[in-house]
Order: C-alpha cells, then sequence, then structure tokens
C-alpha cells in the first residue's frame, strides 16, 4: 500500500511540474532603398515603327510604413498595437456575401469574341483598333485645380488630357488623381518643394489662401511628373505591350504623322480586351488554364504596404514617394485588411475631409467602403484575393468582373 501510494504521490507531482515552451520570434528588417520619382518626356513618335523609351524603373520596397525616414527599423518594430479591421465594424447583408463568395468561387466565362478579331494574329492587332475617342475628357492648361478635380469626378474618367487651346485636339500633358494627390499634399504642407522651386511654391500658397484660382499649368510644375507616351494608332499592341511592362500605366494613342488625339489606352482595358477575345487568339488562349505560379506571376516578394495605425497622411506620402497608385493596407499579423489608392483622394477634396488626414489607415477604409456603399448601392468587399494555385482564367476573369486593377 506504500509503494502504491508512493507511485500515486510521484505521478501527480509529475503532472504539477510546468511544462516548458519556447517561442519563435521573427523580425522583418526593412532595408530597401526607395528611389523617388524624375520626371521624364517621351518624344512623340510620328510612326508606329519609332521605338518606345521607357521611364526609368523603380526599385522595389518591403512593407514600407513611412517614407520619410532614411533609415527603416524593422516593421514590426513600428506596430503599436493590433489595428481594428474594418471588416469587424460593417456589417454585410448574407446576400451580399454569398454573391461576392459565388464571384470568388465562379468568375464570369468571356463572352463571345468580336467577329472582327477572329482569326487573326494579335501581334497585327493596332492600338487604334482598342480605343474609343469618345472616352477623351479634355480641360485646357489655364483651368482650375478645383474645376479639373470636379470634372475629373463627375466624369468619372481615369484621366483628363490637357491642351493649350479649347479648340486644340493635341494634348501636353495629362491630369488624374495622382496628381491630385500630390496637390493636396503641397497644399497641406505635408509635400515640401525643393529648394529651386520654393519661391514658386510660396507664390502658389499665396494664391490659394487668398482664394485665387491655380491653373494645372502651374500645379503640374510642382512634383514629378507621369512619363508621357504617346503611340500612334497604327502602332501594334506589341509596342503598348512594351511601354507597359516598363511601368506605364496609360498610352495616348494619336492619329499617324499628327499630334490628333483618338483615344487612351490603358493596362486595364488591354487586359480586358485580351480576356474577351482569348479564344480568337490560340497563343494566349492556351495560358489561361496553366496556374499563375507556372507563369512566374505573384511571386514578387516586396510590396508597398502600410500598417493600418499609420496616419492616412503617411499613406499618402507614401504613394507619391514610390510613384505607386495603390498601397494595401495591413494589420500585425500582415493580413491586408483594405487598400487605399490615388483614385480614393476624392473623398479629401472638401475641407471638412481636412481631420481624415490625421485619422488612421484603417478608419479612411471604412470611409471608402461607406462611400462605395452610397455610390453603387451595395456593400463592397475592401480585398479580392487568389491563390497561387488559381489559373490565370479565373484571376483575369476575377479582375474584369471586379473592375480591379491588383
Amino acid at each position: 500500500m506504500a509503494e502504491r501510494a508512493q507511485r500515486s504521490l510521484d505521478a501527480q507531482s509529475r503532472q504539477n511540474q510546468p511544462l516548458d515552451s519556447s517561442t519563435k520570434h521573427r523580425s522583418n528588417s526593412n532595408t530597401n532603398a526607395i528611389s523617388s520619382a524624375s520626371s521624364s518626356t517621351m518624344v512623340t513618335p510620328r510612326s508606329s515603327e519609332e521605338c518606345i523609351r521607357p521611364p526609368a524603373p523603380r526599385s522595389p520596397s518591403i512593407r514600407v510604413s513611412s517614407p520619410q525616414n532614411s533609415h527603416r527599423h524593422s516593421f514590426s518594430d513600428s506596430l503599436r498595437g493590433v489595428p481594428p479591421s474594418p471588416r469587424t465594424s460593417r456589417h454585410f447583408s448574407q446576400a451580399s456575401l454569398a454573391a461576392v463568395q459565388d464571384l470568388l468561387n465562379n468568375p464570369p466565362k468571356a463572352g463571345a469574341a468580336d467577329p472582327a478579331f477572329v482569326g487573326r494574329d494579335w501581334h497585327t492587332i493596332t492600338a487604334g483598333e482598342l480605343v474609343d475617342e469618345g472616352d477623351v475628357v479634355f480641360v485646357e492648361v489655364d483651368t482650375g485645380i478645383e474645376e479639373a478635380t470636379h470634372i475629373l469626378i463627375e466624369t468619372n474618367a481615369p484621366v483628363l488630357l490637357v491642351r493649350s487651346r479649347k479648340e486644340e485636339k493635341s494634348a501636353v500633358a495629362t491630369f488624374d488623381y495622382k496628381d491630385l494627390n500630390q496637390y493636396l499634399l503641397f497644399a497641406t504642407g505635408s509635400l515640401r518643394p525643393d529648394s529651386e522651386h520654393l519661391p514658386f511654391f510660396q507664390n502658389l500658397a499665396k494664391k490659394a489662401q487668398a482664394g485665387s484660382k491655380i491653373p494645372i499649368r502651374e500645379a503640374k510644375s510642382l512634383g514629378t511628373k507621369e512619363p508621357f507616351v504617346i503611340l500612334p494608332h497604327t502602332a501594334k499592341l506589341t509596342k503598348a505591350l512594351e511601354a507597359f511592362g516598363s511601368g506605364v500605366h496609360r498610352l495616348i494613342i494619336v492619329r499617324e504623322w499628327t499630334n490628333e488625339v483618338v483615344g487612351v489606352l490603358s493596362q486595364f482595358r488591354l487586359v480586358k480586351f485580351l480576356w474577351e477575345n482569348g479564344r480568337s487568339f490560340p497563343v494566349i488562349d492556351q495560358l489561361y488554364g496553366q496556374q499563375i505560379k507556372d507563369l512566374g506571376l505573384g511571386e514578387q516578394k516586396s510590396i508597398v504596404a502600410i500598417n493600418g495605425d499609420k496616419p492616412l497622411r503617411e499613406a499618402l506620402l507614401l504613394l507619391d514617394y514610390e510613384g505607386v497608385t495603390s498601397l494595401a493596407v495591413l494589420d500585425n499579423q500582415y493580413n491586408v485588411v483594405g487598400n487605399i489608392s490615388t483614385v480614393d483622394v476624392k473623398l479629401l477634396t472638401k475641407a471638412s475631409s481636412a481631420p481624415l488626414l490625421d485619422n488612421t489607415c484603417i478608419h479612411f477604409i471604412s470611409v471608402i467602403l461607406s462611400a462605395r456603399g452610397l455610390d453603387d448601392g451595395k456593400d463592397s468587399f475592401p480585398v479580392f484575393y487568389i491563390s497561387p494555385h488559381s489559373t490565370l482564367a479565373h484571376t483575369v476573369a476575377k479582375l474584369v468582373a471586379t473592375g480591379s486593377h491588383r
């Protein structure tokens, strides 16, 4: 009995002993240097045979959380606490959830191909065949920033073409939400020009304080500028792909041997065209069945992102500093909880929106989702996703169906 009792006590003692545990810690150091954008202008090609000179490539960034620090610490070091996800404070109807889930699982298939492209080699298709002159929206160089912003929002145009005079049909520059973001950063004092442009900036600041009109001509003189790439309407799609591959987001298409604009070709329009007419091009159609990991897509490990509890002002600075149009917003577990793009800057054009600059990125995502709900009359999801095993067809179909760019 005594031995049995002793064994029982020994077993109980072993059960009461604390277990040793080990925790693995990871540290992600951000050592990537960032190159600021420089202004570049393309020489207008008069024929489809002229070459495109791509802009200088940018260095990728790895989860940058602030554009102002010369020495960046580990991303995790700057986290102050887990920011709440907008999904926790926003309630979606069951119908919306089911509809979005169905879209994620079963993206729509491409419709019937345009008969005009059936049986043709896609290399022979010209840029002019993909654009519509009716989509072009012009403003003049003397148009005020406020008026240009109003036109940009009301027409829902991705870009405005700037011309010297109203009767002109040629463009000398563009004005889009990236330019608006840069202007707002200067106007709020978040961004300062170099010493060379400081007197000019101070003069603009006085005009703004006096309520005077600030024309696009003067506003475009500040900061960096997007590459202004022009192609003749007879240029083949291979030329357009070369330009898009260099980081250009859109191309100004002009009538050959003239400067008359006939349309604007964007990356999204080209992707949509190749999806809707892919069956007409066997070389392209056979790629759609392959997984994106096998095509070497989606493998870039360096992304430009910001933590959700950072001020919105830092996100806008990072968009301008990196020269990108979209920024992933992460929580402390590196989950993507939302996305901030230059288009969302239109929500900051009213004076009453000024406090949003010092609020968090997470809060601004909630504002974005609410605005989309009011505009579209339906719930909006902050993130659409795929996996490395998704097919190219599934990926492109989802991009086209949701109107997403990334």
